[in-house]
């Protein structure tokens, strides 16, 4: 899961924070309440998901025990695909 985390966080940095990392949030922060994402931001973060990791993410599952932290958001691709990716899709090992 740390790769996943990592690969996650990289995501977030690049595309929502403009590659800053002088913006630290934790593991459990809110991205609502840290000003990360905002609804477009949601949505672009569904399709990173649905691209990248090969699941589908539907209307009742975009709420915020699912996808606020970067916690929730590995907890839910992992219960999504069942197994840990190794790496995500076109990944280098």
């Amino acid at each position: 899961m740390v790769e996943l985390r990592a690969a996650l966080r990289q995501y977030l940095q690049q595309n929502f924070l403009l590659g800053s990392t002088g913006v630290d949030f934790g593991d459990a922060d809110s991205f609502l309440e840290m000003q990360i994402l905002d609804s477009t931001g949601f949505l672009e973060l569904m399709s990173h998901l649905e691209e990248v990791y090969g699941i589908t993410v539907r209307d009742e599952e975009m709420i915020p025990e699912n996808l606020d932290s970067l916690d929730r958001l590995v907890e839910f691709i992992v219960r999504k695909r069942g197994v840990m990716p190794a790496h995500p899709r076109g990944g280098a090992a």
